[in-house]
């Protein structure tokens, strides 16, 4: 079987965002045309509260899917919607912010702050939809047990395993794997014509038949060694370090579709976002004040 190449290795950069948050900017305006669907990922890892507890207070967002996954650590949230509450150990918000949702979140102090945020690009026909949430907690995730690797599935499907999120407007395959020491892991569910990358959490990998090792934090895109096609499924190949890995594979099949990217507002087009940004200025940004039940 093929194997699947890395052919590029994306380490980002520190950064603050928010109301003074220290993270890792990962992906971003930069890799919007080679990781497309994927718009952003940020990284966060940190024992010191005072790099991430003032937070993200109240700002808008539209266009999007906001994904923030915790391995550790505690984050409060709230909506325009009326959503609130805490995401946990294990746990995902999935939001879907569509025609528009202002929201907060505001992590707590604990004794580790692990995990990632990750922008989903919505397809131009659904950038207007009606805003929806869901709140994935651990007791909904169906879990894989291997050998060598215990994978959670959050969206999308393995080995007949379906994950709680079906993905209505793309449709993402996020695997949560954790591999132990020097193990070789396969994979082929995800077909050629897809993006598909890992995003490095902790521990050390491998990746592709040269098995070159990246580091911590870093996000390694494999592209198909044969054709972008989507009737084949070429095989991701990875081997853990002497400490073991943990790491996400994320996967979506590209728009193809012009970006016009103003914060935390993601459109087609420049006019889109003047629109956008006129309309918060009146007051006339929230066109649902429901969520959208799914």
């Amino acid at each position: 079987m093929s194997e699947r190449k890395c052919t590029q290795i994306v380490r980002g950069q520190p950064a603050i965002d928010g109301a003074g948050v220290h993270l890792r900017r990962v992906l971003g305006l930069r890799t919007v045309k080679d990781f497309d669907p994927f718009l952003m990922l940020d990284g966060f890892d940190s024992t010191n509260p005072q790099d991430y507890i003032k937070g993200f207070p109240w700002h808008p967002h539209r266009g999007i899917e906001t994904v923030t996954y915790l391995l550790q650590g505690e984050i409060e949230h709230g909506d325009s919607l009326g959503n609130k509450g805490f995401i946990r150990d294990l746990q995902c918000q999935w939001m879907t912010a569509g025609s528009g949702i202002i929201h907060q979140e505001m992590p707590k102090a604990t004794e580790r702050m692990l995990g990632c945020q990750l922008w989903v690009n919505l397809p131009k026909k659904e950038k207007m939809t009606q805003p929806a949430y869901r709140d994935v907690k651990p007791e909904d995730v169906s879990v894989v047990h291997e050998t060598n690797a215990t994978i959670r599935v959050l969206s999308g499907t393995y080995k007949n395993q379906h994950g709680v999120v079906k993905g209505e407007y793309v449709k993402v395959q996020y695997l949560d794997v954790a591999l132990k020491p020097g193990s070789v892991w396969r994979y082929n569910e995800t077909p050629n014509d897809q993006t598909l990358f890992l995003y490095l959490i902790d521990g050390t990998l491998a990746a592709d038949e040269g098995l070159a090792s990246f580091e911590e934090k870093a996000c390694a895109m494999l592209m198909s060694a044969t054709s972008a096609d989507s009737t084949s499924n070429d095989e991701v190949v990875v081997r853990a370090g002497a400490e073991g890995a943990r790491f996400l594979l994320i996967a979506g099949k590209p728009l193809k579709e012009p970006v016009a990217w103003g914060g935390p507002i993601v459109m087609n087009t420049e006019e889109e976002l003047s629109l956008a940004f006129r309309e918060l200025n009146n007051k006339t940004f929230i066109k649902h004040s429901q969520p959208q039940k799914l």
